[in-house]
């Protein structure tokens, strides 16, 4: 079912003169929903790219499904109507409740492998194996080139839709970053530069709001992907000298700050 919608403004350019001066404006409406079975393979897409090269380690059917068994939770964003593809989405999966499934045991289990690569992460290394934790998984992916517009508007529903009072001890929200990297490929394919890049050891959102996050996450860090695959750096170039490296990256906020959390997402992207 329709929630809202957002408007959001876009340029594009003139395919005539190319000139700077003739730009016309694109009003684009954004539309959100419950998630439903019509989002499926939009759904396991977005989970593809959120989980970049380990996704062929879980199973994303399983997780899709699980979206989708709970509408009144999470949002869906389009732009043509119920039956188009999502270009977004957000929602939230209780571990605890969740725990004898097996997509979410396979998941947890992924994620504590992983977790546990990195010591900055080591408490939530350990509250994904406690029994007295109960987390709720913050799952959300967008396409590349969606604005930022939208993720206020998608935290501030998620929230209102959360159980009175809040039964979580934390909010996990799972992302991504990425690094810049040297390229591999042989100097005659790479573009001529006077000096290249060294691996990079800056972090870089792909998700502009976790940046704000990070501010009220108890716990934040990164791990690399299980399945590396050596030339995918050189194959996001995007014409640039240096590829680019993702890494897993998580967030931990205790429940009582989720609150504060969304309003800092909000005021961060300029909605508030």
């Amino acid at each position: 079912m329709g929630k809202r919608k957002a408007a959001e403004n876009g340029h594009a350019g003139s395919d005539d003169s190319g000139s700077d001066d003739d730009i016309s404006m694109l009003d684009v409406d954004f539309e959100f929903f419950s998630p439903a079975e019509i989002d499926f393979h939009g759904l396991k897409s977005l989970l593809r790219q959120l989980f970049d090269s380990d996704a062929e380690s879980l199973d994303l059917s399983g997780l899709a499904d699980l979206i989708i068994s709970q509408p009144s939770i999470g949002s869906t964003v389009k732009c043509d109507g119920e039956e188009s593809d999502p270009f977004a989405f957000l929602t939230v999966l209780s571990l605890h409740d969740h725990a004898s499934n097996p997509v979410i045991a396979s998941l947890v289990s992924y994620l504590s492998s992983r977790s546990a690569t990195n010591p900055a992460l080591a408490q939530l290394t350990s509250l994904l194996s406690s029994s007295d934790a109960n987390v709720a998984l913050v799952l959300g992916e967008r396409l590349i080139n969606m604005p930022t517009a939208v993720v206020p508007a998608l935290y501030t529903m998620l929230t209102e839709e959360l159980p009175t009072p809040v039964p979580y001890t934390h909010f996990l929200v799972l992302s991504k970053t990425y690094a810049e990297v040297a390229s591999t490929l042989p100097s005659s394919d790479r573009p001529s530069k006077k000096s290249r890049p060294a691996d990079s050891e800056e972090t870089f959102y792909f998700h502009a709001e976790d940046e704000a996050l990070a501010r009220v996450a108890e716990v934040s860090g990164g791990w690399d992907y299980a399945r590396v695959d050596e030339g995918a750096s050189d194959a996001r170039r995007a014409f640039q000298d240096a590829g680019i490296r993702p890494r897993g990256f998580a967030l931990l906020v205790k429940g009582e700050r989720w609150g504060e959390a969304v309003e800092v997402v909000g005021k961060y992207l300029g909605q508030e």
